[in-house]
């Protein structure tokens, strides 16, 4: 199978691609910062963050690049949101402006999350698109998940699709190294009611689902209660 379609990007401009949702016409229209991302992720990220529209949310995305996605979060997301970004370029630094924060440092340096976390307290919304590597999806995960709020919080690391290049360290196809195969460790987590053989944590007591995608993870959060079953009969 030919694949070198995975190093193409197909314009939508020119695939003629009709806007379904309020990002995919930002991101049509946008003449400001540069944004760069999937095409298919504009469905996911308006399935999972629209309910936080208009609500005052806090959104915290790691890799700022050009700036561009963090002005789209706050024409999306309406007046009186917060949004923050981290990127370990210090240009990254000039992109602030009213109601958008930049901080510098590296996703691997927990310390500096810790410190990231003090500062900007929970979140609404959190966006790991920075490094992309093994290590740095890791640490950030196990650092900041507690940041998000359990009360219908949303997890989503994008790019996961670097679990399995061979080039990056720690990643490749069923790499116990890599996110992809952590994320799915996870899954067992939420089946703890039923088997004596894990005990519950964090993240049992606080993840509701994991949704997989290409190239995306999204993890919502809820205060979990044990389930339980019935019969009902007329």
């Amino acid at each position: 199978m030919d694949k070198s379609f995975i190093a193409k990007m197909k314009d939508p401009i020119t695939e003629n691609k009709i806007c379904s949702n309020d990002l995919e016409k930002y991101f049509m229209s946008n003449d400001k910062r540069l944004i760069h991302k999937w095409w298919h992720y504009f469905e996911i990220y308006d399935k999972y963050f629209s309910k936080f529209r208009n609500k005052k949310p806090t959104i915290l995305e790691i890799g700022v690049s050009k700036g561009g996605s963090l002005q789209m979060w706050k024409s999306y997301f309406g007046e009186g949101a917060k949004i923050y970004g981290i990127d370990i370029d210090e240009s990254c630094k000039n992109y602030e402006e009213d109601g958008i924060e930049i901080f510098i440092g590296s996703q691997e340096d927990r310390n500096f999350l810790q410190n990231i976390k003090n500062k900007i307290g929970n979140i609404d919304i959190l966006i790991d698109d920075g490094g992309h590597e093994m290590l740095q999806q890791i640490i950030t995960f196990e650092e900041l998940y507690n940041s998000v709020k359990i009360d219908g919080g949303i997890y989503l690391c994008e790019d996961t699709h670097s679990s399995y290049f061979n080039s990056s360290v720690g990643a490749g196809l069923k790499s116990p190294n890599s996110y992809i195969e952590m994320t799915k460790n996870l899954i067992d987590k939420l089946h703890y009611w039923h088997t004596y053989d894990i005990q519950n944590d964090e993240i049992s007591d606080s993840t509701y689902s994991i949704h997989y995608y290409d190239s995306v993870v999204v993890i919502e959060k809820r205060i979990m209660e044990m389930p339980w079953h019935g019969m009902t009969s007329n």
